[in-house]
């Protein structure tokens, strides 16, 4: 099986997913590429730019998120955080529930609060609570 590439905050997105998103073609993307990702255990590349999720998103345009006009510096920011927690680099290929696991032992609810901080999806995302309820 090929390897995905994911957007390291995509780590932690992955993790919250309820079925919420940016459009019906988004949300059916995401759901499948999660099924993927759990069912076969695949190896993944972490990445900080578009990938397989970022795919389907409406403000996907020519591989750069237009949502608003500092989206992809914040988005960058974000997956520069979670490479940094994790001590990982750009570029690295892991199995996927490896770096789930990676995900559970090294962040803590400050970790998820200031990564998470602007997302959109806050008051839906699974992970977000979780932390919340620490």
């Amino acid at each position: 099986m090929d390897t995905i590439q994911i957007r390291a905050h995509h780590l932690l997105c992955i993790q919250g997913f309820q079925g919420h998103g940016y459009s019906a073609d988004f949300v059916s993307n995401m759901t499948q590429v999660i099924k993927d990702l759990k069912y076969h255990n695949r190896e993944i590349e972490i990445t900080s730019e578009c990938d397989v999720i970022c795919r389907n998103c409406p403000y996907n345009k020519k591989e750069v998120c237009i949502k608003n006009s500092d989206s992809a510096v914040k988005l960058n920011e974000m997956d520069t955080k979670v490479l940094r927690k994790l001590g990982l680099k750009k570029g690295i290929k892991v199995k996927f529930e490896d770096a789930l696991s990676l995900i559970k032992k090294m962040f803590k609810k400050p970790d998820i609060q200031d990564i998470c901080k602007d997302c959109s999806w806050n008051d839906k995302c699974l992970l977000v609570s979780s932390y919340e309820n620490l």
